[in-house]
């Protein structure tokens, strides 16, 4: 069965058909999961319909299967490359270029990236992927070269493409230097779930037999830097840290076109965020709490006070000024004396118990 459905999925390509491709390739592989080749020829299908980040989740599994599949990496640095992760793209088309020595279009395709990767070092206006195609493309030519032929110019990137399967949820938090994001799905065993890094692209896949597989690969918000991150599979959930290529905020999870000017984010707070600092919500209006505090700070210094509450007043100023001989002094003498006394000398008070003095007129009375 799977031998017919992909068949016809290879004639539907040829036919330039490439959604009934997929879908034919799909139902393939629901019968055949661990072919290779099907997930290959599918990569393909998935680029000529400007599916780039399918295409690149197809190609990983593939050289996850098949790490000797020339044509694997090949898709996976044009599918990265449509996606702008050049880096990423690079390093694909050169474990490529290892496997087939020779081999032009890698060189071509790593010297695409290489002036790409340079161009965003250096600030430069990004040009379009190139109009000119080698060769000539159509449905009668042998559909080997058909599908490992440069792309087509009316192939334009795609602002997000999301495969997703909502039978697990998952939520995402920001710190300055990382998006932690949380798939909730409990009691998956570690061998059953893959995720793979790239520039602005994730691909998560948790793949458990006899279940649908669930894959979750959207195009990220920001880039990030693959190297640093990593995922961790506990008995409640998958745990995914990404590292940041940029200290910004991320307002979403997934890129958009429409998404708003990122904010730069930092571990020390400065004057001007401090300055920002929300006030809190009120029911009948909004007040500067920060302005109140300093107001009641500034009316209890200069709060005028008569008699014991003065004097008490006095007392709490010097305690509170003092050093910590002077406050040792200060409350030692107080506690034993009863009250009567208030020395701030420790060098007089520090060796011996300080006796009660009360009031002339006064008797000193012990509980």
């Amino acid at each position: 069965m799977a031998a017919d459905l992909e068949r016809r999925a290879r004639e539907a390509f040829v036919d330039d058909n490439f959604e009934l491709a997929v879908d034919l390739y799909t139902q393939a592989l629901d019968v055949d999961p661990g072919n290779a080749d099907l997930l290959a020829d599918r990569a393909q299908a998935n680029i000529k319909l400007r599916d780039f980040t399918e295409a690149v989740a197809d190609a990983n599994r593939v050289i996850q299967l098949d790490p000797s599949m020339v044509k694997a990496y090949l898709r996976k640095g044009i599918g990265c490359m449509k996606l702008e992760e050049y880096q990423t793209a690079k390093t694909a088309l050169e474990a490529g270029a290892a496997l087939a020595p020779g081999d032009l279009r890698f060189t071509r395709l790593i010297k695409e990236c290489d002036e790409r990767i340079a161009e965003e070092n250096s600030d430069l206006p990004k040009r379009s992927m190139p109009n000119t195609v080698t060769g000539t493309v159509s449905s009668n030519l042998n559909m080997e070269n058909d599908k490992d032929c440069p792309l087509p110019s009316n192939l334009s990137l795609q602002s997000v493409v999301i495969a997703s399967n909502p039978k697990f949820r998952h939520d995402y938090y920001n710190s300055p230097t990382e998006v932690v994001l949380t798939i909730f799905a409990k009691g998956i065993p570690a061998e059953n779930v893959s995720v793979d890094f790239g520039e602005q692209i994730l691909s998560v896949a948790i793949d458990i037999p006899g279940e649908e597989k669930y894959q979750f690969q959207p195009r990220l918000f920001a880039k990030i830097v693959p190297a640093k991150c990593r995922y961790d599979v506990l008995s409640s959930k998958v745990e995914i840290r990404l590292w940041k290529a940029e200290p910004i905020t991320w307002t979403s999870l997934e890129f958009s076109d429409k998404r708003a000017v990122p904010q730069k984010m930092s571990n020390i707070p400065d004057s001007a965020s401090q300055s920002q600092r929300p006030s809190y919500p009120s029911s009948k209006s909004k007040i500067d709490w920060d302005k109140l505090e300093a107001q009641v700070k500034n009316e209890e210094k200069e709060e005028k006070l008569d008699g014991d509450a003065a004097l008490s007043k006095f007392f709490r100023e010097i305690y509170h000024d003092a050093d910590e001989d002077t406050r040792r002094a200060m409350s030692k003498s107080f506690i034993e004396s009863n009250g009567t006394v208030l020395s701030t000398n420790w060098k007089d008070v520090g060796s011996k118990k300080v006796e009660g003095s009360p009031p002339e007129g006064m008797e000193l009375k012990k509980w």
